[in-house]
């Protein structure tokens, strides 16, 4: 008898629940973050970065894979669709989350069921840039610029429908504009065809740019936030401009639907922690952007609303499903 109970002991443990396994060791191999531009982007290098510094407390890598294109649906689906053991997670912003839903006619995944919040990462600092050969250095040199030769200028985003994209119909509207749209699959590509004087426009992450902002190769016009960044000091905001920079971006972490919730809190309190080193924090402030660790409740909360936002914009904006 005592072999038969042993082998129905271990049938028992094979298909023991997720929520039972997280109450042990977790994790025991490899984390795979999912991340939907390409390397060299921003939250690519954080992410990256993250994972260096959690090794030490996690005893396993995060192993970053990139999946670029198809506006971030692949990568969030990869993620909704993957065993909900906390072996996968996934970087995501507004884009595969709150936009998505509303400008896909057949989304593979439900945001709010298949992809569980476990922790907003950062806000992003957006900064208005244009190539180092247009002949403005202000926003209000842009405009007049642009104005006397309408339509002309190119304008860097992440495609259709993209909260990038949105951006720039804001913009175009505040400032009585016609910048046309030009598509590219991260923030770090953007900033590389203005280098390359491809585009004339963009309005991103300024974390993409650090290198050739101090290289004299773009020209920041403006950037977001309630106050200028230390690192480039004599870049005025949106608000002092009296501008509305438009909706903010974030990347956070999520993983599947179905996700245990010791793994969610074991993962939260590991990045919230991280955040609030002195030294990962001065390496995040040195990216321009903005900390925003908080609870999983919060960020789910965020989610929400950040949802219904973006659905207000598609609308306001006439965008068609596709």
């Amino acid at each position: 008898m005592i072999p038969r109970i042993r082998c129905v002991l271990a049938v028992s443990a094979l298909f023991a629940s997720p929520a039972l396994l997280a109450q042990g060791a977790y994790p025991v191999k490899p984390i795979r973050v999912i991340i939907p531009i390409t390397v060299g982007a921003g939250v690519d290098l954080v992410v990256r970065k993250a994972g260096e510094e959690l090794l030490a407390r996690l005893g396993q890598p995060l192993i970053v894979e990139n999946r670029a294109g198809g506006g971030m649906v692949i990568a969030a689906e990869a993620c909704a669709k993957a065993a909900p053991d906390g072996y996968t997670l996934c970087s995501l912003s507004p884009d595969a989350t709150s936009v998505a839903p509303h400008i896909f006619n057949k989304l593979p995944y439900d945001p709010e069921k298949d992809l569980r919040p476990i922790v907003n990462m950062f806000f992003l600092l957006e900064g208005m840039f244009a190539k180092s050969t247009l002949p403005v250095k202000s926003m209000k040199e842009l405009v007049a610029y642009e104005q006397a030769r309408p339509g002309t200028l190119n304008f860097g985003t992440l495609g259709p429908g993209s909260n990038s994209d949105m951006n720039r119909q804001d913009l175009n509207q505040i400032l009585k504009t016609g910048f046309v749209g030009i598509p590219y699959k991260g923030g770090n590509l953007v900033i590389n065809a203005l280098v390359a004087g491809e585009i004339d426009l963009g309005k991103i992450g300024a974390y993409n740019a650090l290198g050739p902002i101090k290289a004299g190769k773009v020209n920041l016009l403006a950037i977001a936030g309630s106050k200028r960044s230390p690192v480039i000091p004599d870049v005025p905001t949106f608000a002092e401009l009296g501008i509305d920079p438009g909706a903010r971006a974030w990347w956070g972490i999520l993983g599947p639907g179905g996700l245990p919730d010791p793994i969610v809190r074991r993962l939260n309190n590991e990045f919230v922690q991280l955040f609030r080193d002195p030294k990962f924090s001065a390496f995040i402030d040195s990216l321009i952007v903005e900390v925003a660790t908080g609870t999983p409740e919060e960020f789910a909360a965020f989610l929400r609303q950040d949802r219904e936002a973006a659905g207000q914009r598609v609308r306001k904006y006439n965008i068609p499903k596709e």
